[in-house]
């Protein structure tokens, strides 16, 4: 008698494991999009109190009650309970509303560049991933926006975390051409730069939104440069300008430009380099941290040196360093941020940004601690995160004034 065949489970192979994996996560990560951000799926900014929407202007709460009597100006939104609330395209109409009163100083309510100010274009680097680059620039980005400013933020990282916060799906909501890549491709389908421009819901901020097509740029430059016959490039196209020209079509459109860049030195952070009039290099204040950043800077200087021989520009207006994830108690991390300043002195950033389960807390909804609401956390710790949030990012925009030669 024959015995009863047994068929084994097939065993899948490591890429289609790999993929439906991917495909599992992917539409989880859409499910809760859906269930946050009902009902199309997309992110917006809470509304601010009038006593919020006061600092932000720069006035005090009772001056916007009365403008709000008086019908001056635009109106806020009136609740059952007679509070006002202001959406930040209210508090931005406002903001060009007093600078236009007779006798106001209108650069105390809007802050764009005029004249000769330059489009200040800060790159924030790191060699080192977990070092806190994502939350730095997403967070500068928004805290720029909510003071006036007209930002534009670029996530130069195939990851996409940044976008993740803004609310993209890279694989969902982007297809082909739809990031940075689209604009500084090198073939027949590159596109303007307006075309991977999209608005967010924070009034006066834009993004370039970032996802793995990005890493085409690091396959196709060293292919472009074999290609290519010498002396027939313009030194403003080669690959570490492509960056820089192509982010100069829409200067007029901003007065700050942000980027995130990639954990590693490519060809898209050697671009965002040179793009760059400022750069801040975030390290996290351990000791193998540090290490890693020492490798950094010697490999980024042996670059960035062969570019500005080959053409390139690099004028930085100022380089800091911003130590990241720090715990004011943990006696080591306290050691290594005290030997970062004995070594650089004033480019290291006065204030560090502390570690705080409010920021981890926030991102659990793909948020940012200035999207969510302090009613939302122990107010202790939310106090303490927002605090050293808005210290670190005032110490940048002081320098971008004193790069634009205004009082800081």
């Amino acid at each position: 008698m024959l015995a009863p065949v047994v068929h084994q489970a097939e065993t899948p192979t490591a890429d289609r494991l790999i993929a439906v994996d991917a495909e599992t996560l992917s539409a989880q990560l859409s499910q809760l999009r859906d269930r946050l951000f009902p009902p199309l799926a997309k992110k917006t900014l809470r509304p601010f109190t009038s006593g919020e929407a006061a600092r932000l202007i720069g006035v005090s709460d009772g001056y916007l009650r009365q403008l709000s009597i008086s019908g001056d100006g635009p109106s806020p939104e009136v609740g059952a309970s007679g509070r006002r609330s202001y959406k930040l395209a209210d508090v931005n109409a406002l903001r060009h509303y007093l600078a236009a009163q007779p006798g106001a100083k209108s650069k105390h309510y809007v802050k764009h560049r005029e004249g000769d100010e330059h489009l200040q274009v800060v790159a924030v680097t790191n060699f080192k991933g977990g070092s806190g680059k994502t939350t730095t620039t997403a967070h500068l980005a928004q805290y720029l926006a909510l003071q006036g400013y007209r930002v534009l933020a670029i996530d130069l990282d195939p990851q996409a975390s940044m976008s993740a916060l803004f609310g993209f799906q890279p694989e969902l909501d982007l297809s082909g051409n739809d990031t940075l890549y689209g604009a500084i491709r090198y073939d027949g389908e590159r596109v303007p730069m307006e075309a991977v421009i999209r608005t967010t819901y924070f009034d006066g901020l834009d993004i370039v939104p970032g996802n793995l097509e990005l890493q085409e740029f690091e396959h196709a430059t060293p292919r472009h440069l074999a290609d290519r016959r010498v002396g027939a490039d313009d030194p403003r196209d080669m690959f570490f300008a492509r960056v820089q020209s192509t982010i100069a079509t829409v200067a007029d459109r901003y007065d700050v430009v942000v980027i995130d860049c990639p954990p590693q030195l490519g060809f898209l952070t050697l671009g965002a380099l040179c793009a760059a009039t400022s750069v801040i290099v975030t390290v996290h204040p351990q000791m193998l941290d540090v290490a890693s950043m020492s490798q950094f800077l010697f490999m980024t200087s042996d670059l960035l040196s062969v570019v500005r021989e080959a053409g390139g520009t690099l004028n930085f207006d100022f380089l800091r360093y911003l130590i990241t994830r720090f715990e004011p108690n943990d006696g080591p991390q306290t050691q290594i941020a005290g030997f970062l300043r004995t070594q650089f002195g004033s480019r290291v950033l006065t204030t560090p940004m502390l570690k705080s389960t409010a920021i981890s807390d926030a991102g659990l909804t793909k948020q940012t601690l200035y999207e969510v609401g302090r009613e939302n956390f122990n107010r202790a710790t939310y106090d303490r995160a927002i605090e050293s949030m808005n210290a670190v990012n005032s110490e940048v925009e002081d320098l971008l004034k004193q790069a634009w030669g205004r009082a800081a």
